[in-house]
């Protein structure tokens, strides 16, 4: 039998999407790059705002209409935090997260019973980490790597401490175990990714330092790179731990949120701007040419038009090699969603091209800050007759292809020469 995976949100959800694509393929099922002509369309979903739902949703119903015969399988983040929705009742099984290991089984069981499978097990104070690995990474030449599940810090808009359960992670054997079985693949690259990733280790007394090295102590992996960071566990003995890891790619995503403090305070975020800058002080001491990259909300509830030109200021001094901006969307279940003074949609609209432009301009100005740069590129694809890759920083580059030499996953010298278009141009060292 066929089946189809869709993945929606973060790199956590894509790395257990792989996972069952393995469990899948190990078990006798067949991959197949199109849903319309699957016998069984998982969709591993994301709750992270409303409009996540929605996506979700609506991406069922398609499924329904345009292979009205499959095996429709519903899993991921929705179906845990709100499990009695009603809207999931055209999915044939539904899966918690805790429950996903046993995709293989659940779909096996449908087909002899024919009954609907819904089986969501709520998250426990006890509960270990999901005991899954990776062999690879499909039509990939990086490699993300799941290391921590799980947030105790309930920040006021986000549903995820429910959909995910607390901080929970891999232990620093088995991230040994797993990044060889990657090297063993060809994978020069690895991304370290967790839903709070900074607090990686808490429940064992170590830290995320401690997973970096892990990491960097495999044979073949030539580059370990972080996902998204919480900013205040970045202490400086730790920053000093990590500038000793020479295989430690130099780009940090710290979730910012807002430049505003009462902004911040209101989101039950734990830092200010000034402890968020010190922070990022200390990255840019600490690391040559390193990028500093985030994401802010606009539009939260209560954010008065002198706020969100603080968080506009913050952003400009702090100089973004590059941000996500979007705004705010009320979650069902967070205590942000029953707040006063909500802000209009058309005003938050506004707010989010004033600061993408914003960001835009501090982007430009650090890709302009590589030209003349010789810099070691992982080179990931071709697209419109040019090869893309990505620097150690995570600057995105392109060169022209060249008839006699194919560049995918190879890792290359290249002197930067221009930055346009948000990527940079370069010719490669001979």
């Amino acid at each position: 039998m066929k089946f189809h995976i869709f993945t929606l949100g973060c790199k956590v959800n894509q790395y257990e999407s792989q996972a069952m694509l393995e469990r899948l393929e190990n078990s006798g099922f067949e991959y197949s790059k199109s849903y319309t002509d699957a016998d069984i369309v998982i969709v591993n979903s994301c709750t992270v705002t409303a409009a996540s739902d929605s996506k979700a949703v609506k991406l069922m119903h398609r499924i329904r209409r345009e292979n009205p015969h499959c095996i429709l399988v519903l899993t991921g983040c929705m179906p845990q935090a709100f499990p009695d929705d009603v809207r999931f009742a055209e999915a044939d099984v539904v899966l918690g997260n805790k429950s996903r290991i046993s995709v293989v089984p659940s779909i096996q069981k449908f087909l002899m019973e024919k009954t609907r499978i819904v089986d969501v097990p709520a998250h426990d104070s006890n509960e270990k980490f999901e005991n899954i690995s990776l062999e690879g990474f499909t039509e990939r030449t990086r490699a993300f790597v799941k290391i921590e599940d799980g947030c105790n810090r309930f920040c006021s808009y986000c549903i995820i401490p429910y959909a995910r359960g607390r901080v929970r992670s891999k232990p620093l054997s088995e991230i040994q175990s797993e990044l060889s079985k990657l090297s063993q693949k060809g994978f020069k690259e690895v991304v370290l990714v967790g839903i709070n990733l900074s607090a990686y280790g808490q429940e064992f007394g170590i830290n995320l330092a401690d997973a970096v090295e892990a990491a960097c102590s495999v044979e073949g992996i030539e580059r370990v790179r972080l996902g998204s960071l919480e900013p205040e566990r970045m202490d400086i003995d730790t920053i000093e731990r990590l500038t000793k890891l020479r295989k430690l790619c130099p780009q940090f995503h710290l979730s910012l949120q807002s430049g505003c403090d009462a902004t911040l305070k209101r989101m039950n975020r734990h830092y200010t701007t000034q402890e968020y800058s010190e922070i990022v002080k200390n990255l840019r001491n600490a690391f040559e040419n390193c990028s500093i990259t985030t994401d802010i909300m606009v539009g939260f509830p209560g954010e008065t038009q002198e706020e969100f030109e603080q968080s506009l200021k913050f952003a400009e001094k702090t100089a973004f090699a590059k941000a996500h901006i979007f705004a705010y969307s009320r979650r069902p279940g967070t205590s942000a969603d029953k707040a006063e003074n909500q802000i209009p949609e058309n005003i938050k609209n506004i707010r989010c091209t004033t600061m993408i432009e914003l960001t835009n301009n501090t982007t430009q100005k650090f890709l302009e800050s590589q030209i003349g740069k010789t810099e070691a590129v992982l080179f990931e694809r071709v697209k419109n007759g040019f090869f893309e890759g990505h620097t150690m920083n995570y600057t995105k580059v392109i060169v022209q292809c060249s008839n006699d030499e194919n560049l995918s996953n190879m890792i290359r010298s290249v002197i930067i020469t221009g930055a346009e278009n948000g990527s940079c141009t370069c010719i490669l060292q001979p």
